[in-house]
C-alpha cells in the first residue's frame, strides 16, 4: 500500500467561558469550535509496529506524542497486533489554543479504524477520543461549527459556518495548558449568555450586535503576561476586522474580517516571523 496522506485541521475558539471547576480538577466551560484552514499532514504506511516521526524534532515521537497514544489506544481496544508507521508535518503551531495536537489524534483514531478494519462504533471512537483529550471528540465527529460544553467534550453541531475571513496569528510564543489554567481569573459566578443561539444570531442573521458575548476567559490572564499576544489583537481590530480574539488557551489571536482584502492587508502589517493562516468564509474539515 503506497502511503495515505490525510490533512489534520485546526481550530480557534468563538468564545470560551470558564463555568466551573470539578472535584476531580478538570475545569468545565463552554464554547463554539470553529475550524480553519490551518493543518498537519499525516501520512501512514503499513508496518507490523506502531511507530511515527515528525517533521519538528522538539516534538516527541514515544508514548507522549497523542498520535501514538491514539494509535495504541485502539489497538488495544480492538484487541490486534496491526502496527502502522506515521509520519507527522507539523505545520499547525503547539502551544498555540489552536487544537494541533488533538485534531492530529482524532485523524489517527479515524484513519485506523478504516485502514485496520477495527469497525468502531462512533460511541466507542468517542469514548477512546474522550480519553486522549477533551477537544478531541471535536476532531472526530464535527467538520463545521460546534458547541462544547463539560469539559468540552459534550458537542452540539450547530450545521453552520463562520461567514467571515479568519485570519490566525501565532506570534511565537508557546503557551502550555496547565499554565493557562493555573493563571487565568475566574468568574464563576456570572450569569451566562446563551453561546449557541449568538453563534447562531451571528452566522444565520448576520446579528453583530452579539459579538462581545464571544469573550475568552484565559484572554485577560494571558495578555497580563504575554503583551506581544496582546499587541496583536490591537494590530488586527486597527486593521479593520469586526472581531478579535484569543484561541483557546493562547498564543494564537484570529480575526475575523468582512474582505479577502482587508484581512490580507492585516496579515502584511504583523511581523513576518510570525506565522500566519487565512481561512475563507464557509470553512468546513470536509474541505
Amino acid at each position: 500500500m503506497p502511503p495515505l496522506s490525510v490533512k489534520s485541521f485546526a481550530k480557534i475558539n468563538l468564545g470560551l467561558l470558564i463555568t466551573g471547576k470539578r472535584e476531580d480538577g478538570y475545569h468545565t466551560l463552554e464554547t463554539i469550535f470553529a475550524p480553519i484552514n490551518w493543518y498537519d499532514v499525516i501520512e501512514f504506511s503499513e508496518s507490523e509496529v506502531i511507530s511515527m516521526s515528525c517533521s519538528n524534532v522538539t516534538l516527541p515521537v514515544d508514548d507522549n506524542n497523542l498520535c501514538i497514544r491514539a494509535a495504541k489506544s485502539l489497538q488495544q481496544f480492538a484487541g490486534i497486533k496491526s502496527g502502522v508507521t506515521m509520519r507527522l508535518h507539523k505545520q499547525v503551531p503547539f502551544g498555540a489554543g489552536l487544537g494541533g495536537g488533538s485534531s492530529d489524534a482524532a485523524t489517527v483514531l479515524r484513519v485506523l479504524n478504516e485502514l485496520w478494519k477495527v469497525n468502531a462504533s462512533s460511541a466507542d471512537l468517542h469514548t477512546l477520543a474522550v480519553a486522549l483529550g477533551a477537544d478531541v471528540p471535536y476532531f472526530l465527529e464535527i467538520k463545521g461549527l460546534a458547541y462544547a460544553k463539560g469539559i468540552g467534550d459534550d458537542l452540539d453541531d450547530l450545521g453552520f459556518t463562520l461567514p467571515y475571513f479568519v485570519v490566525t496569528v501565532f506570534p511565537e510564543e508557546h503557551i502550555s495548558t496547565v499554565w493557562a489554567y493555573k493563571n487565568f481569573y475566574p468568574r464563576f459566578d456570572r450569569e451566562l449568555p446563551d453561546l449557541k443561539q449568538c453563534a447562531s444570531d451571528l452566522c444565520l442573521s448576520g446579528k453583530k450586535e452579539v459579538f462581545p458575548v464571544f469573550e475568552n476567559d484565559f484572554e485577560p490572564a494571558v495578555f497580563d503576561h504575554f503583551p506581544a499576544v496582546k499587541l496583536v489583537k490591537s494590530t488586527l481590530l486597527e486593521a479593520g476586522c469586526v472581531f478579535a480574539s484569543l484561541s483557546g488557551s493562547g498564543s494564537a489571536v484570529f480575526g475575523l474580517f468582512e474582505s479577502e482584502e482587508d484581512a490580507l492587508a492585516a496579515m502584511k502589517r504583523l511581523p513576518e516571523t510570525y506565522r500566519k493562516s487565512l481561512t475563507p468564509p464557509g470553512f468546513s474539515m470536509e474541505q
